[in-house]
């Protein structure tokens, strides 16, 4: 009798037991850095409302147990530093679930840098690294980078007029009298800076960025030759999970106006995103109008969790007027006008026009968790047609280069050892002729070149993470660049001529060591040595002109640097002292047709001290004020020239040309729960020496500028950001971007006094 009543009680359980079983199922999955493609440790998963919650190892794995079959659940993963994200997973789940997450803006030192190839988190990254993301760029009207990038201390980004860039990273603009030199950019993982040493930053779209990294002083080590420092540029692609379209338009004073219109979708297996851009300006001066179109198709694709195929084109169309610069009689009568005269700006019609294409495609793989390849490969065809002051040119160029790495990680003894090799090589061909400028008119042939320009390196970098939180870095890379230039005609000469400059390869080392002091602050310092040989618009000068004595410069760097955050995270602070010796500098001045030449001259003596410091006082998502942070940039530059006679005239000892001794900014930052926001930004800028004789000075000036909206969603899937904004509210008169050494005391090219913009966007997600 017992036993017939004990087997009627366990009949129903062991029935049942097979059930159970067959409801009880596991989800294997990974997490990833949306950015980086890197495993992320310490992520909390929970499934449903009270599920069990797991943690992610060291590489970003997780198994979380679930019930049911044919059912749906959902994961939520949350990590400090990332956006919370929530996924719906139908079961049963056959194969490994990659979760992708994004960073927060607020709180970068959690986020990983891809700068010097070590995808580590800021605070364990031994070097000058300041970061500029998507929310910095849109404090502002998106017309440009400018203000953005004149937020991060030790650089400064100037604009001569709209869409005429100059980059300035501890004083490397002293051989810019325009464009973008002796800083290495990179677009992606390919260069974006060509072999020929320029960089055409215009091309982009400010909105076209989705991040920046700034890496300042010489990074010879990795990203190949350069004095001046290196600029990583991300593009704006969309983030895991979204599904939206977006359009936007914004106008302003004296005929701005923007418009962009984005599609993107974002999955755990790809992600694209198409942008399109048009961008007019009338201009505030006479003779500054532009446009420019952009569009960029930007994509990644992830086959499998070992592999990520990530590509971008961009096509652009630029075409803006060069008002030239104005003496300071000129300037205080009239800072509207343009260079006039029989070779002014408007009789000769001078300006920009450019157009071209550019290609990436990168390809990472993952052997295993010890081996990864990153290889890329790019192209780029462009054509320009620019009437100046004094002459005529029409270029075409067209370039292809790759760049490969591998990366190991190892132990060596009681260390745990990351090495990387690699190299990489471009290859441009541009045909360059100039003529006579008249009226705006191609005239007579003046000169006919070809050119080709090759540049390449080597790289070997090794890191040891070691036992008490150091972190220590040995690199060297092996640089090599040379210009070959076929003259087909010359008016003057009448002969063809081929002139080759192959500069000596050079050996550039880096060694940095860190200590992580804390879980929050860590100190670094480094050592490392900078080449940066002459841009082929130094060698063959725009008037056709060959530079065939021009050296490369050369130079040391020492820098220590603490950063971290305190007070629970709600101060954060990074400062960089810094010393560094260029020889063999170059300097830029202006002849008598107003054509930049350059020469060496002996050393200059760089030293300065970087701050930048955030504190958030409020940081909370449902209370009615949900942030108020208050930022600031501080910059101290105490450089001269050393060992440098112009003529008679001894310079040694002379502030250095285009740089100001004291810079900073400061801003605030307020939100609403109800989608209200306010971004306040200041900016000084001490007087800057505008000769090497120091004969001559720009004013100092604050400039403070203001944008106030409100961003909500209107209904389950339409979401509105209305804004308003202003720029120059102390409407200073000021130049943003000097000519150098000018001819005939032209200096000033005067910036828009106080001006204002509005717009709105909306975007419509799935």
């Amino acid at each position: 009798m017992k036993h017939y009543l004990y087997s009627s009680i366990l009949l129903p359980f062991l029935l049942l037991l097979p059930v159970v079983a067959w409801a009880q199922t596991t989800i294997n999955g990974q997490v990833l850095d949306a950015r980086s493609r890197q495993p992320l440790e310490g992520v909390t998963i929970s499934a449903g409302v009270n599920g069990q919650q797991i943690i992610s190892n060291a590489q970003g794995e997780f198994k979380v147990p679930v019930n049911g079959e044919g059912a749906t659940t959902t994961l939520h993963f949350q990590l400090l530093g990332y956006a919370t994200r929530t996924l719906k997973v139908i079961l049963p789940l056959t194969q490994v679930l990659q979760v992708s997450m994004q960073a927060n803006a607020t709180n970068l030192s959690e986020v990983v840098v891809t700068g010097y190839e070590t995808n580590r988190p800021l605070l364990e990254t031994a070097g000058a690294i300041s970061i500029v993301d998507s929310e910095v760029i849109q404090r502002f009207d998106q017309s440009s980078l400018v203000r953005a990038v004149n937020t991060v201390p030790g650089v400064r980004m100037e604009e001569r007029a709209p869409a005429s860039y100059r980059i300035s990273i501890r004083g490397s603009s002293l051989r810019s009298p325009y464009g973008v030199r002796n800083v290495k950019m990179y677009l992606g993982d390919v260069p974006l800076t060509e072999a020929s040493g320029i960089t055409m930053l215009n091309m982009l779209d400010a909105g076209n960025i989705g991040r920046m990294e700034i890496l300042k002083g010489p990074v010879g080590s990795i990203y190949g030759a350069g004095t001046g420092g290196a600029i990583l540029l991300e593009p704006k692609r969309a983030a895991p999970g979204e599904h939206q379209l977006e359009v936007g338009g914004t106008t302003g004073s004296y005929g701005f106006r923007r418009y962009a219109v984005t599609a993107s979708t974002g999955g755990e297996k790809a992600n694209a995103l198409v942008q399109y851009t048009r961008q007019q300006y009338d201009g505030y001066r006479e003779h500054t109008a532009m446009e420019r179109e952009v569009l960029l198709l930007s994509a990644q694709f992830y086959p499998s969790e070992k592999q990520t195929l990530s590509t971008y084109l961009i096509y652009s169309d630029l075409f803006y007027q060069l008002p030239g610069a104005l003496t300071q009689e000129q300037y205080n009568e009239n800072p509207r006008q343009a260079r006039g005269g029989a070779l002014g700006s408007v009789a000769q019609n001078a300006s920009m026009n450019t157009d071209g294409v550019n290609i990436g495609l990168s390809h990472e793989y993952k052997l295993n968790n010890r081996w990864r390849n990153i290889t890329s490969v790019y192209g780029l065809f462009r054509s320009q047609d620019h009437p100046f002051n004094t002459d005529y040119e029409r270029n075409a160029n067209q370039e292809f280069g790759a760049r490969s790495l591998l990366v190991h990680t190892t132990r060596v003894g009681v260390a745990e050892a990351t090495i990387t090799v690699g190299g990489e090589y471009q290859r441009g061909f541009q045909v360059a002729r100039t003529f006579d400028n008249n009226g705006g008119a191609v005239g007579a042939n003046r000169s006919d070149d070809e050119l080709i320009s090759e540049t390449g390196l080597l790289f070997a970098q090794a890191e040891f993470l070691l036992p008490g939180n150091w972190l220590a870095t040995a690199a060297l890379s092996y640089n090599d660049t040379r210009y070959d230039i076929t003259r087909l005609q010359q008016a003057a000469a009448g002969a063809d001529f081929r002139f080759i400059r192959d500069f000596n390869a050079v050996l550039s080392p880096r060694v940095a060591l860190l200590k992580r002091l804390t879980k929050q602050i860590s100190a670094h310092a480094s050592v490392s040595a900078g080449y940066s040989p002459p841009s082929e618009e130094e060698i063959l000068t725009s008037d056709g002109v060959l530079n065939q004595e021009l050296e490369a410069e050369k130079g040391l760097n020492f820098e220590a640097g603490v950063r971290g955050r305190i007070f629970d995270g709600r101060l954060s602070f990074d400062v960089v002292a810094f010393s560094f010796r260029l020889n063999e500098t170059i300097v830029s001045r202006q002849d008598v047709s107003s054509i930049a030449v350059f020469r060496n001259i002996g050393s200059t003596s760089q030293n300065g001290l970087e701050t930048a410091l955030a504190f958030t006082v409020v940081e909370e998502s449902m209370a009615p004020l949900s942030l108020l942070k208050l930022w600031g940039s501080y910059t101290y530059n105490h450089f001269r020239f050393k060992d440098y006679q112009q003529g008679e005239t001894v310079l040694s000892g002379n502030k250095l040309t285009g740089v100001a001794p004291h810079m900073a900014t400061v801003g605030l930052d307020l939100a609403t729960q109800v989608g209200f926001y306010l971004n306040l930004t200041s900016n000084f800028v001490d007087t800057i020496p505008l000769t090497d004789e120091n004969t001559v000075f720009s004013d100092a000036f604050l400039i403070v500028g203001a944008r106030t909206g409100i961003r909500r969603p209107l209904s389950k899937h339409l979401a509105l950001d209305a804004f308003v904004g202003a720029e120059n509210l102390t409407n200073q008169k000021y130049s943003l971007g000097n000519d150098l050494n000018a001819f005939g005391a032209r200096f000033f090219q005067p910036a828009a006094d106080r001006n204002y913009y509005g717009g709105l966007s909306l975007k419509y997600a799935l």
